[in-house]
């Protein structure tokens, strides 16, 4: 696995990742074949999500939910990719089981990192922890459960990380998408538990005058600075 434009120093001490910052870039070889990872993605949006181990019960189950979520996503030009820290020829047989005991196949490519690299690149586990994925358990990997959400501009939107004993909530992140989506399109936020067709909040950035004429019939402000209007079409 070659990581792309990082020198050895830069992988050993690069900062934290944080929202906006942009994906770090890699080649490597994934249960279809060789990619760099920002060609991979193209132009649309990227779900990266991580596991400590193949054959891992939690994991089992969450990589057949996210596969029978993945025509939903398609339709919002998202992309799925799956990592886990063991070679791609463990995760072909993993496949195998996730579609007998999940009732979906796996059709979206599962990354080998079996050096470590890509965990370490992405803050998921310290540069001092080997080179190897042989011999190590989930328990050694538990800090690899971190799901990115990537946008088209290739930059951080999202970071959620699960303990190795709860299994993620992939419809909160079908439902987070909707909302970055919308936001990147309108000067609009979601407020707590919003679903799509719900009201959305005015953003702050939005004077009164010009929200009087995007939104010509008015909207519910409770305080001046909580301004409802109905989701944008």
């Amino acid at each position: 696995m070659r990581i792309n434009g990082a020198s050895p120093s830069f992988c050993a001490n690069h900062m934290s990742l944080r929202i906006n910052d942009v994906t770090p870039n890699f080649s490597a070889e994934t249960t279809q074949g060789p990619i760099n990872f920002h060609e991979w993605m193209g132009d649309g949006w990227t779900i990266l999500f991580s596991h400590p181990k193949d054959f891992t019960p939690v994991c089992t189950t969450e990589l057949g939910y996210m596969a029978g979520l993945q025509p939903e996503f398609a339709k919002r030009n998202c992309k799925i990719i799956g990592l886990s820290v063991d070679p791609v020829s463990s995760h072909g047989k993993w496949a195998a089981d996730i579609e007998e005991t999940q009732g979906h196949r796996v059709n979206y490519p599962m990354i080998g990192d079996p050096e470590l690299k890509i965990a370490k690149l992405f803050d998921m586990l310290p540069a001092d922890e080997g080179t190897t994925s042989e011999g190590r358990t989930a328990a050694n990997n538990a800090t690899v459960r971190t799901v990115f959400v990537i946008g088209p501009d290739k930059r951080i939107k999202l970071m959620l990380a699960y303990p190795m004993s709860t299994g993620r909530n992939f419809d909160e992140v079908l439902r987070v998408l909707d909302s970055m989506q919308l936001t990147a399109t309108h000067k609009v936020a979601t407020p707590v538990n919003w679903k799509q067709g719900e009201d959305v909040i005015i953003s702050p950035a939005v004077s009164d005058e010009e929200a009087k004429q995007k939104y010509p019939a008015g909207w519910k402000a409770p305080r001046p600075y909580l301004r409802f209007v109905p989701q944008p079409k």
